[in-house]
């Protein structure tokens, strides 16, 4: 099933008003006319990849001829560039796996395949960076800064690992079961926090969730809302992150219960001054 919905009998009487045999759509948009009378009569579906192709063929908007629920997720993204799985990955020099695995919600993917994957599907980084998340199940945080245990665990994946590969769910439940001692949680288990469908966890969990982390206890209290210290300490990653993805290392040390010390922030001014000479290309550098 294409991400987008698909209406054979519609696709039907589009290419009527057109005037196009099936055959003449078949060659316009790569493949067989008795593949386009299987579209149209329910028995298949085309790959979402050829969605734009079909929409332009028969000069109807991509949206009105095929809508879609909701913001896009990484699939959209790739099919409504008209791109396959495979040319995706050529495009990254990679296989498959990666994107499989970002697009299907398992592992997110390398920052080094951000840059050229937002380029061959004509979204910024950051467009592609939320669709990511969607395709994770994660929801925006409010602006007040993430809340839920939910929000916490995505926040941290997306902005606490600048160059490094953040843990996969399976890692995330190894981590917590070593620092409890106990097998406590699944990687099933870290699905179900990291997407909302479980939204409370016990303290071990918790430290645990601190520990996989590398960050304070603290952030994972529960509590309504971070405190303002916590979310400094968030805010951080995430502009280290802003300000030139993949070409800085993570950060040594993610600070403590009270934030960011002094000479941290000491440090962090003295990268974004070095920064602004090495990295003209930087947003707001100049």
């Amino acid at each position: 099933m294409p991400p987008r919905q698909f209406d054979g009998s519609h696709v039907r009487a589009v290419r009527r008003g057109r005037d196009l045999s099936q055959q003449q759509l078949g060659d316009m948009v790569g493949v067989s006319g008795p593949a386009v009378a299987r579209w149209e009569n329910g028995q298949d579906f085309p790959k979402g990849e050829k969605l734009p192709a079909i929409a332009k063929a028969l000069h109807k908007p991509l949206d009105d001829l095929f809508p879609h629920d909701g913001p896009p997720d990484l699939q959209l993204l790739r099919c409504d560039a008209g791109l396959s799985i495979a040319q995706a990955a050529e495009i990254i020099n990679a296989s498959r796996a990666p994107l499989g695995n970002a697009e299907s919600g398992r592992r997110r993917l390398s920052d080094a395949y951000v840059k050229p994957l937002a380029k061959a599907y004509r979204v910024t980084e950051r467009e592609l960076l939320v669709a990511q998340d969607r395709s994770f199940g994660v929801r925006v945080p409010s602006a007040s800064g993430p809340r839920t245990i939910e929000e916490k665990i995505n926040y941290l994946l997306q902005h606490g690992y600048v160059g490094q590969e953040a843990p996969s769910d399976e890692e995330i439940a190894r981590a917590v079961n070593e620092h409890a001692g106990a097998s406590t949680v699944t990687a099933g288990d870290i699905v179900a926090l990291r997407t909302g469908a479980t939204t409370d966890a016990s303290d071990v969990v918790r430290a645990g969730l601190a520990h996989a982390l590398q960050v304070d206890a603290a952030l994972f209290q529960d509590d309504a809302e971070l405190s303002p210290e916590a979310r400094q300490l968030l805010e951080a990653f995430r502009f280290i992150g802003s300000i030139h993805r993949g070409q800085i290392l993570g950060l040594a040390a993610r600070g403590n219960s009270t934030g960011l010390s002094a000479e941290m922030m000491a440090k962090i001014n003295d990268l974004v001054g070095e920064l602004k000479h090495k990295l003209p290309d930087v947003p707001g550098a100049e």
